[in-house]
């Protein structure tokens, strides 16, 4: 039997050697598909999503409610922090047309990711994605006057502005 200053030190032990490889690296990482050169995409799950259609005579409070919640509800931070403040400032202004290109834009690609390297230009725009409403978000994202966009607004933002 062990005592209890030897078990101890065992268990150190054993709980330095298990952090040990994170620590200095040893053991490789896996990042969001893609981020390594050699990533084979062998594990790669990709959930299949219902196709985007089009919603002809939806009113456009309704669609711009819907739109403003589909923009802050996003599948990972980055993009319900530019999404929303991007919705904040333009969905009211809008023309119909638009709104078909942002309801697209946001709802159609399987990958958030794919709509956050577009509005950042660092991957090119697919010709379908591409118009007003893209080049609207791309100037937007540049940030020029320095905002602080650290969170993104409330739902509550639109309700207000229509009263």
């Amino acid at each position: 039997m062990l005592s209890s200053v030897a078990a101890k030190r065992l268990v150190a032990g054993m709980c330095q050697a298990a952090w040990r490889p994170a620590v200095t690296r040893l053991v490789p990482c896996r990042g969001y598909r893609g981020d390594s050169p050699d990533d084979t995409r062998g594990d790669l799950i990709e959930m299949p999503l219902p196709p985007w259609e089009e919603r002809p005579g939806e009113p456009a409070d309704i669609k711009k409610k819907r739109l403003l919640y589909e923009s802050r509800k996003r599948g990972m931070l980055e993009n319900c922090i530019l999404l929303s403040l991007f919705a904040k400032r333009y969905l009211n202004t809008m023309s119909e047309k638009q709104l078909l290109q942002y309801d697209r834009l946001i709802n159609e690609p399987s990958n958030d990711w794919d709509i956050y390297y577009w509005a950042t230009e660092a991957q090119p725009t697919p010709d379908v994605y591409q118009g007003e409403v893209m080049d609207m978000l791309k100037e937007f994202t540049k940030n020029r006057n320095h905002e602080q966009r650290l969170d993104a607004p409330s739902l509550e933002y639109l309700e207000k502005e229509s009263q």
